[in-house]
């Protein structure tokens, strides 16, 4: 376990490596609690202090002292890439002030240039920066995972890793992270990918936020015995007792070592233990200095806390670095993963032989241009699958937290990828997709798309098994990036998810019954891709109708076509049928060109109606009515749990009639 190579480390590049992590740190402590005066901490009062100061402190010391020795690693040309991913949100406040000295930055915004005037900026900024916030930012350096979604980061690395062989990609994590449930799976899941190259950086401070954690309660032994049994060769490195440059030498023989075994695919991973908050007030998780202005002893505590990293052999007069701090930002390489195009199949026709035919033609065409992953639970065959089962690009794991990490940093940088999973898991996702949303908002550059296929939901599932509720918080959010497509037969399902895997910046969920076998007429087909809707007009009256009937999803469209006609008898009134293939159409302004005019409208769906609802927001000012999932009181066959939610032909004609009736009153 103790054979690792260890570099040399010459005294330049100890000192390098305590400039870089002494500036990190203090000017992480002046933007949490400066507004001005940043560089004549001796002189700092008052009015150079915040009100209010606010952010987190715990993590800082650890998170700069990992950044800046991976940076100072890449630094040294060893022949790998190394790409550091940020796991803790909180971490943000170091990430700015590594941006700021490397100037990335100042191209998000002139405001923080490298000079006084910038830096004062960034202090007063702090929190509350428009546009960039005081959490870990996509746009700057070690901000490929934004940590808002808790615990993903070693799943996101592992994706950004795939098919890497030059790349050796270093998540910081916290102690805290290792107990949520995506990382901890992380651990043993990295026996499912083949040829990853990850060495995660485990920040063991002690502490969650105010506990303390449980892995930071282990000894040395048992935190090796941890990593040993789960398949990892630990190494464990403790720092902050001076911070000397002894232990910065140390540490980057270590992080030297650990890069140079996971590029021949070792799996190793480095412990950094430390107390969480070392060099300042120990243990405190959130900012420790909160009232500054009211309280001389804090305000002393603050210039002691700031004089103790020696700014002045850090910045000049107008916050140039200085000596060795200048000497390691020449030096460092903050290395990211840089999306590259991707390559894309032609066209793939449909087949007409349904849902596993249809779906595996689409997947292999994508596989087969390279850059392209599945990513499942031990449920492909169950899903009709099975014939991917033994394809290098399709991995199962029976964790839906990871799947989506690997799926999130696959895509990350430029490649295709698709989760598949149930209706009933899909919930678990929930968190992590928000959080890709909110991520990719802050984008420039359009990544492909997060993709997912539902291929088994409640209406054919036991009681315990049926839950739309992730597409109805996913709409919820508002967020024109979300398409839920929900077609109609197993040609449009190969449809969808053809066009969801060439599209970018999305989060598109597939709804489509691995048990459908009709096939409805494919000449508007076309329509329904580009509109995300169409009237079927093999089931309509011509002429504006009295009545539309609006369906989305395979049960729906079915259970629609067999109550039509007897509407229409026993009515005798003008009625249209409407399909939707992407729910997002029904926020279209001018839906009523497809539902009519003063047509009643009912829409039958396989999800939540509180879905639907939301995304009409209003918008149909006449009579309206939804079907769609009713929770079941206790486990019922699907007849009746169709029936307890209206949708069969007696509920979708008892409905109809009921809207005609309110019509006339």
């Amino acid at each position: 376990m103790n054979d690792w190579w260890e570099p040399e480390v010459s005294v330049d590049l100890a000192h390098q490596a305590d400039a870089l992590w002494r500036a990190l740190t203090y000017l992480s402590v002046a933007q949490l609690h400066l507004r001005s005066n940043l560089l004549a901490v001796d002189c700092v009062d008052v009015p150079d202090v915040k009100a209010r100061p606010s952010g987190h402190w715990g993590t800082v010391p650890g998170t700069a002292w990992a950044l800046a020795h991976a940076g100072l690693a890449a630094g040294c040309h060893i022949g790998t890439q190394i790409v550091p991913v940020l796991g803790a949100g909180h971490a943000g406040v170091v990430q700015r002030a590594l941006a700021w000295m490397t100037g990335d930055i100042a191209k998000m915004d002139a405001r923080y240039s490298r000079d006084a005037d910038g830096l004062a900026a960034l202090a007063a900024s702090f929190p509350d920066g428009d546009a960039l916030g005081s959490e870990v930012h996509p746009e700057l350096p070690a901000g490929a995972y934004m940590g808002g979604w808790l615990g993903g980061a070693f799943a996101f690395a592992q994706g950004m890793a795939l098919d890497s062989p030059n790349r050796v990609v270093v998540p910081i994590i916290g102690d805290g992270e290792c107990e949520t449930p995506s990382t901890a799976a992380s651990w043993l899941a990295h026996r499912v990918l083949a040829d990853i190259r990850v060495l995660p950086i485990v920040h063991l401070n002690g502490h969650r936020m105010g506990s303390p954690s449980l892995l930071g309660a282990m000894s040395d032994e048992q935190v090796s015995a941890y990593a040993v049994g789960l398949g990892w060769d630990p190494v464990i490195v403790e720092v902050g007792s001076g911070p000397g440059l002894d232990e910065h030498a140390e540490f980057h023989r270590v992080l030297v070592a650990g890069v140079e075994a996971t590029a021949r695919r070792a799996h190793r991973v480095v412990f950094l233990r430390c107390v969480k908050g070392w060099s300042g007030p120990v243990g405190a998780h959130k900012t420790p200095l909160t009232d500054l202005a009211g309280d001389p002893s804090q305000l002393a505590a603050l210039r002691a806390w700031l004089t103790s990293y020696r700014p002045s052999e850090l910045f000049d007069a107008d916050a140039q670095p200085v000596g060795a701090l200048a000497s390691a930002l020449d030096a460092i390489d903050i290395g990211s993963a840089l999306p590259v195009p991707p390559t894309l199949p032609p066209p793939v026709p449909a087949t007409g032989r349904g849902f596993a035919t249809a779906v595996t033609a689409v997947l292999r065409a994508h596989a087969a241009t390279g850059a392209f992953r599945i990513f499942s639970p031990d449920e492909l065959r169950s899903n009709r699958l099975g014939d991917l089962q033994a394809e290098a690009w399709a991995h199962e794991v029976l964790a839906e937290e990871v799947l989506l990490g690997w799926a999130a940093g696959w895509t990350a940088t430029g490649r295709r990828g698709l989760i598949v999973s149930y209706e009933a898991f899909a919930p678990l996702l929930l968190t992590g997709l928000v959080g890709q949303l909110k991520q990719r908002r802050l984008i420039k550059h359009a990544l492909p798309s997060i993709n997912l296929l539902l291929t088994s939901y409640g209406w054919h599932n036991v009681y315990s098994h049926g839950d739309p509720s992730l597409i109805t918080a996913l709409l919820g959010t508002g967020d024109p990036a979300v398409h839920v497509f929900t077609p109609a037969d197993s040609n449009r399902a190969a449809a969808a998810l053809d066009d969801a895997l060439r599209s970018t910046g999305r989060v598109n969920v597939i709804v489509a019954g691995k048990h459908t076998t009709v096939n409805y007429p494919q000449e508007i087909a076309d329509e329904e891709r580009h509109r995300g809707l169409a009237v079927w007009h093999h089931l309509s009256d011509p002429g504006e109708p009295d009545l539309t009937l609006v369906c989305a999803g395979d049960l729906a469209a079915a259970v629609v076509t067999d109550a039509v006609v007897g509407i229409r008898v026993r009515s005798g009134r003008r009625v249209r049928v409407v399909n939707v293939h992407d729910l997002r159409a029904l926020t279209d302004p001018d839906l009523h060109h497809y539902v009519g005019t003063h047509a009643a409208v009912l829409i039958v769906t396989l999800g939540h109606p509180a879905a639907i609802w939301g995304l009409l927001g209003g918008g149909l000012h006449r009579d309206v009515d939804v079907i769609g999932w009713a929770e079941p009181p206790f486990p019922m066959p699907q007849d009746k749990l169709a029936a307890h939610a209206q949708l069969d032909v007696t509920g979708v004609t008892s409905a109809a009639e009921t809207l005609l009736a309110r019509r006339k009153r």
